[in-house]
């Protein structure tokens, strides 16, 4: 599929009179064969799924299948409603949601991969937050998915959307990029805005290492899909405020794609080095493997069930 640089699909978007998301539709379409209205049918059906997880995560408590980790989202969500929280309604809201998304993947739920299972609970906060504060309608952010979809294919044509390959910088880093870039089209921002959004937002995941405790998709992957939510709300603010990003947004993918492979394995979704290597770290994955002895967990793997990608975007390693 095209799309391997984001010069060439914002020069696409401004050459056409198009906004990204209807550039990627057309693109889905004349790839798949399918009709337009086919194509924003099973779009809505993917983010159907996304707002049944946000639902679950932030209604009741859920746990993992290991214990190790859950209820975090939940709670998060009832500060949210006292509304005494530093972060204000929206970004407090969309953390709370970008959790419980994490959430239920660790309990073996159903979510969609935006880009990964590892990552997949930023793009849904965001887009579910601003859906719930009533300014946009359920079609223009599901329209916006179609941004977020054009935005991930280029990252991972150029680079990875993989956390063993180029580490959480590569997943959690991608959506966080994916879901700023959304966020500033939705809200009437250029294609070049949308650029900037990608630019500022993943080159503040730079180096951001894969270290997943027991190598599972919970700790510290949870906690990073809920802050970083926050990020691309921040990202889409300042691209829309006019602040450019002044290594191009192509220049730090590529800085990210050479970091991930300067990265040591250790720090690359093996569930060795970083959080996962401290006593700590240890500890829990001994605790894990010996209340589960028979349990096929292997570093690296992901105990969960995921929905499709979104179109155009391919599903990647699960770690983050």
């Amino acid at each position: 599929m095209s799309f391997t640089s984001i010069r060439e699909l914002v020069g696409l978007a401004e050459t056409r009179g198009l906004r990204i998301c209807d550039l990627m539709i057309e693109v889905e379409s004349e790839q798949s064969g399918l009709p337009r209205a086919e194509i924003l049918a099973h779009m809505h059906s993917q983010f159907d799924v996304m707002e049944a997880a946000v639902r679950k995560g932030t209604s009741e408590p859920v746990r993992s299948r290991t214990g190790l980790t859950g209820g975090d989202a939940f709670r998060v969500h009832q500060r949210a409603q006292e509304e005494t929280g530093f972060l204000g309604s929206r970004p407090h809201r969309a953390m709370a949601y970008a959790l419980a998304v994490s959430e239920v993947n660790a309990a073996m739920g159903r979510i969609v991969a935006t880009p990964t299972a590892g990552s997949a609970g930023i793009l849904p906060g965001v887009l579910m937050s601003v859906l719930d504060e009533g300014r946009y309608s359920r079609n223009d952010v599901v329209s916006a998915l179609f941004t977020a979809a054009a935005l991930g294919l280029v990252i991972a044509n150029a680079a990875s959307i993989s956390g063993a390959a180029g580490g959480c910088q590569a997943e959690v880093g991608s959506a966080t990029a994916m879901a700023a870039g959304a966020l500033v089209e939705l809200a009437g921002g250029t294609p070049i805005q949308v650029g900037n959004a990608v630019g500022l937002a993943l080159k503040n995941s730079l180096g951001l290492v894969c270290d997943p405790v027991a190598g599972l998709v919970e700790l510290p992957c949870i906690v990073r899909n809920g802050l970083h939510a926050v990020t691309a709300l921040a990202a889409a603010d300042m691209a829309l405020a006019g602040v450019p990003s002044i290594i191009p947004p192509d220049e730090v993918i590529s800085a990210m794609n050479s970091i991930g492979h300067a990265l040591p394995d250790e720090l690359r979704e093996t569930g060795i080095g970083g959080l996962a290597g401290t006593p700590t770290g240890q500890s829990l994955k001994e605790l894990i493997f010996a209340s589960n002895p028979n349990a096929p967990v292997v570093a690296g793997t992901t105990p969960c069930r995921t929905e499709p990608s979104v179109p155009g975007v391919t599903v990647g390693s699960s770690g983050a």
